[in-house]
């Protein structure tokens, strides 16, 4: 089977990590990738809080800046408003710029969860599958072929939320942001759709090939399928 190369950086690292054919091997890998999603999700935690934290110091000095102002005559303050213009701008700005931060991280973290899931859904399907009897080793193969494009796929969606996360330390317009946010989610849902459909056509295939009504029963009950 094809092999893959996956560089993904996890806040200030990169992992580099090679896919070999093999189920073992599979697993191993997106334990990997778990792993490094799981950092990201805190880094994001910690990034929400410093935030939240600046932002409550920058609303608080707001509060006290009009506090002080209420306290002056207007025309002892008109000439000193004036010439603070431009320092007020830059302020306002920098509130705008970490509120609007704070919305794209919790974002980006809703999205990191979803692809956790993805993981977690083909890791509990693909272990159920390589311990039934009623798929062939041709089949086997097959499953692991089909999973292992997803996966490409969804290394391919982190890449891409790890560029929003780090483009707050460069230049990058919200707008762009947006565009990969939104391109990333649409990819996600296709790629959680895909592997969804994927598992329950073959758990299906499975109770099909049931020798009793029984053993029917029981693999409804081990896919969860009603």
């Amino acid at each position: 089977m094809k092999k893959y190369m996956v560089i993904l950086p996890v806040s200030a690292m990169t992992l580099f990590v090679s896919l070999p054919s093999g189920a073992n091997a599979q697993i191993a890998v997106m334990e990997v990738i778990k792993a490094g999603v799981k950092k990201v999700i805190k880094a994001v935690d910690l990034k929400v809080q410093r935030l939240q934290n600046e932002t409550i110091w920058l609303q608080n000095a707001q509060k006290v800046l009009e506090n002080q102002l209420s306290k002056l005559k207007l025309t002892e303050i008109a000439d000193w408003t004036e010439k603070q213009k431009e320092l007020y701008s830059k302020y306002y700005e920098e509130l705008w710029k970490i509120k609007s931060a704070i919305a794209y991280y919790k974002r980006v973290k809703e999205l990191i969860q979803k692809q956790t899931a993805i993981v977690d859904e083909y890791q509990w399907a693909w272990k159920l599958f390589k311990g039934d009897k009623h798929f062939s080793v041709e089949e086997l193969d097959y499953m692991e072929k089909v999973y292992s494009g997803i996966l490409d796929e969804s290394v391919k969606n982190v890449d891409q939320i790890l560029l929003v996360v780090n483009s707050f330390k460069t230049q990058m317009s919200d707008a762009k942001r947006l565009e990969i946010i939104n391109a990333a989610a649409d990819k996600m849902d296709i790629n959680c759709s895909d592997l969804k459909q994927f598992n329950t056509q073959n758990s299906k295939l499975s109770i099909q090939r049931a020798q009793s009504l029984d053993e029917a029963a029981k693999l409804k009950e081990i896919y969860g399928i009603e």
